[in-house]
This record gives C-alpha cells, sequence and structure tokens, in this order.
C-alpha cells in the first residue's frame, strides 16, 4: 500500500544535526509522531546519551529535540510499504532536505538504521555532502526489530551524536 510522510520535519536555525530514519511505522503513523512505538528506543537512547529524563509528549520530545540542536526526519517521502518493516519498503521517493538545510546549519547527517542509510547512499548523498561536506554516517537502528542490539550497546554506537554536537 502506498504510503506519504504524514509528519514535518522537526528543526530549526540552531539544528547542527539531523537524523534521518526510513519512513514512519504503522504505530507512530497511527498516533501521530516520529518514533511513537513505546518498543522503539530512539527516544531513551537519546535521552541517555544526553544525560537527560527521556521526553514523554510530542511537545516535550520537540522541545528536547531543538534544545539539544538535533532535527529529525525521514529519508523517505512516500514508499509502497506492508505493515512497518524496512524489508518490505519498495517504490521509494527520497525526502526533500533543502528546506532543512537551508533552514539551519546541519553539520552532520546519521541515518536510524540500514535502509535510512541506504535511501541516503542512493538518493541523497551528493545533497547531504553538498550541505554538510560530510558523508552521512550510519547508525545501529532504535527499531525494536534490531533485537541485537540492547539498549545498553545502542547507546554505546550512538554516542558518536553527542561527539559531533560538542564539535569533536
Amino acid at each position: 500500500m502506498s504510503q506519504t510522510h504524514p509528519f514535518k520535519p522537526i528543526f530549526d536555525k540552531n539544528s547542527k544535526i539531523l537524523i534521518l530514519g526510513s519512513f514512519p511505522s504503522v504505530v507512530s503513523r497511527e498516533l501521530g509522531f516520529y518514533y511513537a512505538n513505546p518498543q522503539n528506543r530512539f527516544w531513551r537512547v537519546l535521552a541517555q546519551i544526553l544525560n537527560a529524563p527521556p521526553p514523554e509528549t510530542t511537545d516535550e520530545k520537540i522541545n528536547f529535540l531543538l534544545a539539544h540542536r538535533i532535527a529529525i526526519y525521514d529519508a523517505a517521502i512516500s514508499c509502497e510499504i506492508k505493515g512497518s518493516s524496512d524489508a518490505k519498503m519498495t517504490a521509494v521517493a527520497p525526502a526533500n532536505l533543502e528546506p532543512i538545510f537551508s533552514g539551519a546549519r546541519i553539520a552532520q547527517v546519521f541515518a536510524n538504521g540500514g535502509k535510512a542509510y541506504e535511501i541516503c547512499k542512493k538518493y541523497l548523498e551528493d545533497e547531504i555532502i553538498k550541505a554538510t561536506k560530510n558523508e552521512v554516517i550510519k547508525l545501529p537502528s532504535t527499531s525494536p526489530a534490531n533485537a541485537k542490539f540492547s539498549l545498553e550497546k545502542l547507546t554505546c554506537e550512538w554516542k558518536v551524536v553527542v561527539k559531533t554536537l560538542k564539535g569533536g
């Protein structure tokens, strides 16, 4: 079934990094915000690496991201997908990142998982490198489908985000 991305990107002029997922899950689409599935570890991982309590509400999540100079969006603006599995994504149309790059000073783009990374490399790489002077960095997916990565291991791998935010 063809799906169109239901959310706007979250960023402001102070955003320094951009985290791109692949496409919102069924639960996220139903609940109306990024990484809304309580089984997804995205918010817990970010909270741990930033030494902050996990945000709960949508407003708290937006404020949390902006306070930490993090922008989020997804690499696909539309696709054919059954359920939430990235492996089932076909007919991918890449997102337009230009509004984010022109409205913020993004220094680094991170891909949340293999499918997001694949979409970035296939469709968005030139735009990302032109805007940031850096290649996209692949991070392990925070999805519950990525069961081989514990919360602790994810947190360890995602610490590179904090280094980028601190300019390291």
